[in-house]
């Protein structure tokens, strides 16, 4: 992709305005409101394990936020309720503390309804946890006898699903494993002596909410065993903190593990059903994140990615399940980093394996045998395999063919602000062939023999189509057509839809940074508008640059008056090792340097004015305003930070101690990066938002920069949320509010 010329940008930017007519302008309160703008959306869309079926959840129509579990049969292409998420008796209490933080963990806490399922081996039973309690569907079953509830029990069971055969449901409850036989309803209890700072088979914090592991326990493929973590979380330091609510304060004691300290103490068992566990040999050092864990296909052994304490080693385990020894398969090594392998997939029922790999710079794919022994690169060159977004879309690989011995994968290939579909030869040395076609944002979901895949399309400027398609690309059916006609819910704000614009920019040391810009609604020739940049800028994210249908609020902002500007600066995630380490030790350097370059493009736009650019962001993006307008204070005008970073010896260990290693080993970079060092440099407006409930990125991140900034006299405005959480934008009974709030800050800044 090449840069657009000012001259060429201007020019396609005020022709567009001037053949927009009068129409309706998105409001915050829309934005939040049913039926949701995008149109129709699938969520957890899977295959049946017998191929016949794909099952997903689906929000009802009159509650955008509240799901509902569907199927399409795949046959017939017809879709079916399966379970309506208001039918089913729930506990109608709050959530558990540990389910509240699971979901938080997992970005559904503004959710509810269905929010998760599994589906049995032989595609008959749907499992579907709701209201704490667990409840069994039989698709085979009269609709008046379909539904089995399976528990009914004060405490909330979680983390449920089927044994890879169905003769089991699995599920915690008060920190212990259990297994329910479905035939006779007999629960076993796989651990006890759960409670306190010790349980089995969670996730602990870390694993949860930085290393992008949700589970603790895995069965094996005859589930004749079970592996789960033993969690002890009593060399991790107690903190209180405050939780302030409107009408109460709760405080809070947390096991919070912050850089440089004490981690939780992790280690992994293997069992029976009903019989003691034999514990895995993950080496002398306890000192290790248990990064991942999967079984072998013929259930025989483990294999265990343990991940060192500094994370520049990541080292591939093979397990004996019946005696817990180990041996090493393979490791990686680094001088920044070593990223977690999502993309470890057996190809042979031996045990040789897929893997994944950046040690040429890149991202690529690696073919290994059973003991370990590298046979051939997969992939190759200038490019990355690279997943979509978070949870199960960070793995790249989508299917495997072992007949014919063939893998498909994601890639961004054809432009780091897209994703397509590839396929290639996993036996022999060939170019991948592109499955997908049309340019933008490609999400897939691949059936178990890799016939179909399901096909989640979008672009900047039309929003999710689902497509359920052949392997090599043909239309089979679509599930969701969404086009942007009368009926489609934003249908009354087209006319007023501001196309964006994407375009290249030259760091300092050469690399490429991707733009993206919206311009403002109406746009006179002659006349000058004022610029909010929309940042997040932090390191092994998906770049916030996307040729894909998103952010509205970005729209609103546009409809308001406002050119919206994003830039991926470098740090940024699959660019390369070379892009994705350049902040390494040093964080909150390099990305301010990239977003000051993005302001002097656009003061060289005859279109915006210079002296009324503003910034905003939360979380990471916060931490980029802060540091953007204490380090540049003659780039940005006004800035909102949302729940920002200000110390990162405040945060945790696993993510923090990527980047800057520890505060011991790394004083001036920590120094550095502390928002405090820079505050002298403070002169525009400036907003601090932040959830008083946060247990994320704590509070006191930002109670340490009000103390500072009033020590140096230095005028800020704040807006503090009761009860908040690090999600708060995207809760229908605060984000409204925040939202408004950061536009009313930058009219009354930016005007």
């Amino acid at each position: 992709m090449t840069a657009l010329r000012p001259a060429r940008l201007v020019a396609s930017l005020l022709c567009f305005a001037a053949a927009q007519s009068l129409a309706a302008d998105l409001t915050i309160e829309r934005l939040f409101a049913a039926p949701d703008l995008s149109g129709p959306t699938l969520r957890g869309e899977a295959f049946t394990p017998d191929g016949r079926r794909i099952t997903y959840l689906r929000a009802k129509a009159d509650a955008k936020d509240v799901y509902d579990l569907w199927d399409f049969d795949i046959a017939t292409r017809r879709h079916s309720l399966l379970v309506d998420s208001a039918r089913l008796a729930t506990s109608g209490g709050a959530l558990s503390a540990a389910e509240e933080a699971r979901r938080e963990r997992q970005r559904t806490s503004s959710l509810g309804g269905i929010l998760e399922y599994d589906v049995s081996a032989d595609g008959r039973r749907i499992l579907v946890p709701l209201g704490g309690d667990l409840y069994l569907y039989d698709l085979d079953a009269p609709a008046a006898k379909a539904v089995r509830r399976l528990t009914s029990s004060a405490a909330y069971e979680t983390d449920a699903r089927f044994s890879p055969h169905g003769r089991y449901v699995s599920f915690i409850r008060d920190a212990n494993l259990y297994a329910l036989e479905l035939g006779s309803g007999r629960e076993i209890a796989i651990t006890t002596g759960g409670g306190g700072t010790l349980s089995w088979g969670v996730a602990e914090f870390i694993a949860q909410e930085e290393m992008n592991r949700n589970t603790g326990y895995w069965w094996s493929p005859d589930e004749q065993r079970i592996a789960y973590a033993r969690v002890d979380e009593s060399p991790v330091a107690e903190v209180e903190r405050f939780e302030i609510y409107a009408d109460r304060v709760s405080v809070v004691k947390q096991r919070y593990p912050a850089t440089g300290a004490s981690n939780a103490d992790v280690q992994l068992y293997v069992a029976r059903p009903g019989h003691d566990g034999v514990r895995v040999d993950l080496g002398p050092n306890p000192d290790i994140y248990l990064a991942r864990v999967a079984w072998l296909p013929d259930s025989t052994a483990l294999a265990v990615q343990r991940q060192s304490r500094d994370q520049k080693t990541l080292t591939l385990l093979r397990a004996d399940a019946a005696t817990g020894a180990t041996r090493t398969l393979l490791e990686e090594h680094s001088g920044t980093w070593v990223d977690i392998c999502d993309d470890l997939t057996f190809v042979s029922d031996q045990g040789d394996f897929l893997w994944g790999s950046s040690r040429t710079g890149f991202h690529h794919l690696y073919l290994y045998d059973r003991n370990g022994n590298l046979q051939r690169p997969v992939t190759r060159g200038d490019w990355m395999v690279a997943g979509e977004d978070r949870g199960d879309a960070l793995r790249a690989i989508r299917g495997v063919d072992r007949q014919r011995g063939l893998v498909w994968f994601m890639a961004n290939m054809a432009s780091p602000i897209e994703r397509q579909l590839y396929v290639t030869s996993y036996r022999k040395t060939e170019a991948p062939r592109r499955i997908s076609r049309e340019p933008g944002w490609h999400t897939v979901r691949m059936s178990g023999d890799a016939r179909f895949y399901l096909d989640t399309f979008s672009d900047s400027e039309h929003p999710p189509s689902v497509t359920l398609r052949r392997a090599d690309g043909r239309a089979h059916a679509t599930l969701i057509a969404n086009a942007l006609d009368a009926s489609h819910p934003y249908a009354p704000y087209l006319a007023s839809h501001q196309r964006s614009q994407f375009g290249t920019l030259a760091a300092r040391d050469g690399e490429t940074l991707y733009y993206q810009l919206t311009p403002a609604k109406d746009m006179q020739p002659g006349k000058r508008y004022p610029v909010i940049v929309d940042v997040y800028g932090g390191p092994s994210v998906l770049g916030r640059v996307r040729n894909a249908w998103g952010n509205l609020f970005r729209q609103y902002l546009a409809q308001s008056g406002y050119v919206v500007f994003t830039l991926d600066n470098r740090g940024t995630a699959y660019r390369g090792v070379k892009f994705d380490t350049a902040a390494f030790h040093r964080l909150g350097s390099v990305e301010v340097e990239d977003q000051v370059t993005g302001v002097d493009f656009l003061r060289s736009l005859p279109f915006v004015d210079p002296s009324r650019i503003g910034i905003w962001g939360w979380s990471y993006g916060g931490f980029m305003t802060l540091m953007s307008m204490l380090q540049a204070p003659d780039h940005f005008a006004a800035g909102v930070a949302g729940a920002p970073v200000t110390d990162f010896r405040l945060y945790d260990t696993h993510y923090t101690e990527r980047y800057m290693g520890t505060p011991a080993e790394n004083p001036d970079g920590y120094a550095w990066s502390d928002v405090r060092t820079h505050a002298q440099g403070l002169r525009g407006p400036l907003l601090i938002m932040h959830g008083m409930a946060d247990d994320n990125v704590l509070f006191t991140n930002s109670t340490v920069l009000f103390k500072r900034l009033q020590d140096l006299g230095k005028p800020f405005d704040v807006m503090p949320y009761p009860g908040g959480k690090h999600g708060l934008m995207r809760h229908a009974d605060m984000g409204p509010h925040a939202y408004m709030t950061v536009k009313r800050f930058f009219d009354e800044n930016l005007r």
